[in-house]
């Protein structure tokens, strides 16, 4: 995928068979941090404190520092540790049952103690609310949880799932004091009760407030006193300024590429230092398969000959990205480049004319592309706009774009209302599997009728089965191909992981890796 400026790969889940275990370095719990506070803006939103509803990159950052999973991602690793658990491991060859043992005197932020039974509790309820907008279309393979005793959980899984481990460690795997939620609906007052670093002490429409939990037992070691997290609901143009003024420490997740140069760029340029990190952030042109336009092969194959993504990356995100030419971004093992090598890097006028020739197809394709402005970041527009021009410079197609509000813009693309439309996706977990199973598999997020038997019957449900995670190379490799020849997407960019921050802010480094989650804990101000 990406051809150039590649990060090493990482480590992808190992040693599942053979159980993990609690590594050094973990918090008593005796005492919270002693550092100063540390203000970050971002122009994301916060849409759930419910880890049974939210699965949006603002909710799982609050849910990654408010609550404990079973295990977790340590600091640019992307193998799970133990984190609320003191071992878990598969117990049988078919990974088909995981079990987790307890550490000693877990407690929530409340007082209460925290068993087996909150663990239970916690993913019995996640599955029977089944949210709309929550993780429960993750684990779709999970039958049972059993709990033998008040320190150990047992998973039972309808089918194997080497990838479990990675999904538990996840906002997925939050758990929640089976006192404090009601089992059969969501809580909606704004508060969150969990055994987390952090405690929320309140959250409102315009910012939320996090405190140390001083009796967190984990391997979080928090070096500040708090977090104020402030949003700025999209408004990038208010996040920028805020942090020119001194108002916030940190921007995170909103500013433009544009921005981001300005800021360097400005007088005062040495107060400020923009930290990059690596990314799986990926962006897709999606297409859906039964509308009359770009249901037809010839012109998706002639949008993926048309699209230039090296411009897109230079005039519209200004070195902020990379071009992405496979659905499994670079950094994460069993990708390729199925596009590149499929329909190569640069334009071909002459070979998009051919596939609308060959399709039957005659004079200039009227299609619109659909937008949505913040969603999937803040030049989603200008993006959308850049690639109707270069559709329409071919003289092959009349292309137009039309933006519309994210929530009407999910409820019309679930209507099937959209041709081509855009799809954004941070990972839950930094494996293969979570780039092709929620895009390809039944149930799948795209609502774009697209379906491949041998994708969904043969290698999505064989991939996950297999523990050693480097022995699916050859099938996610032939997923990537299928895809790529029946084009249901067109992958776009994959994005660099982006804060800035006031000069005397430490640790961001720590932040921003290809587990996606942002640790609050490794935060300092000086």
């Amino acid at each position: 995928m990406r051809l150039r400026n590649q990060w090493p790969v990482l480590p992808i889940v190992a040693g599942l068979a053979s159980g993990l275990l609690t590594g050094c370095g973990t918090n008593s719990g005796d005492s919270g941090g002693t550092g100063s506070k540390v203000v970050m803006g971002m122009s994301d939103d916060v849409l759930a404190t419910d880890p049974a509803s939210g699965y949006d990159p603002g909710s799982w950052l609050l849910f990654n520092n408010v609550f404990q999973s079973l295990l977790s991602f340590p600091d640019g690793g992307t193998e799970p540790e133990p984190e609320a658990a003191r071992a878990c491991a598969f117990t049988d060859a078919s990974t088909k049952v995981y079990r987790c043992t307890l550490k000693d005197g877990l407690t929530f932020s409340n007082g209460d103690s925290l068993t087996a039974q909150d663990v239970k509790f916690s993913f019995d309820r996640m599955l029977k609310i089944n949210d709309d907008a929550g993780p429960a279309i993750m684990f779709p393979m999970l039958d049972k949880v059993e709990t033998p005793d008040q320190k150990t959980v047992v998973f039972r899984l309808k089918v194997p799932d080497a990838t479990f481990p990675s999904k538990i460690a996840s906002g997925a795997g939050s758990i929640v004091d089976h006192r404090q939620y009601d089992g059969g609906k969501l809580r909606e007052d704004g508060k969150a009760v969990g055994s987390g670093p952090y405690k929320l002490d309140s959250y409102g429409d315009d910012e939320a407030v996090f405190s140390v939990n001083g009796t967190y037992k984990g391997n979080a070691e928090p070096k500040n006193s708090g977090v104020t997290l402030r949003f700025f609901h999209g408004d990038q143009a208010k996040l920028k300024k805020a942090l020119q003024d001194d108002k916030i420490d940190i921007a995170y997740r909103g500013l433009t590429a544009k921005d981001v140069a300005d800021i360097q760029n400005a007088d005062n340029s040495s107060a400020v230092e923009v930290v990059e990190g690596s990314s799986a952030e990926v962006q897709h042109l999606v297409f859906n398969m039964k509308d009359p336009v770009a249901g037809k092969l010839g012109v998706r194959k002639a949008i993926a000959y048309l699209l230039d993504r090296d411009a897109l990356i230079k005039d519209v995100y200004q070195g902020t990205a990379t071009p992405l030419y496979s659905i499994i971004p670079a950094g994460i093992a069993g990708h390729n480049t199925a596009f590149f090598d499929t329909y190569g890097a640069s334009p071909s006028p002459a070979k998009a004319a051919a596939a609308l020739r060959n399709d039957g197809i005659d004079g200039k394709v009227k299609l619109t592309l659909w937008s949505t402005p913040s969603r999937y970041g803040p030049a989603t527009d200008q993006e959308l706009k850049a690639i109707a021009q270069q559709l329409n410079a071919s003289g092959l197609f009349d292309a137009d774009v039309k933006s519309v509000a994210f929530g009407q813009y999910e409820k019309d693309i679930a209507a099937g209302k959209y041709g081509v439309y855009v799809k954004g996706w941070v990972p839950d977990y930094p494996d293969a599997d979570n780039f092709t199973a929620p895009f390809f598999g039944k149930g799948n997020v795209l609502s774009n009728n697209y379906s491949n038997s041998t994708i969904t019957s043969t290698l999505i449900p064989r991939t996950a089965a297999e523990s050693d995670r480097a022995a699916t190379d050859q099938d996610f490799a032939q997923l990537q191909d299928i895809v790529a020849d029946q084009l249901p997407v067109l992958p776009v960019w994959q994005a660099k992981q982006y804060a800035v921050t006031r000069d005397n802010v430490y640790g961001l480094e720590y932040c921003l890796d290809a587990s996606t989650v942002f640790r609050f804990w490794e935060l300092s101000k000086g």
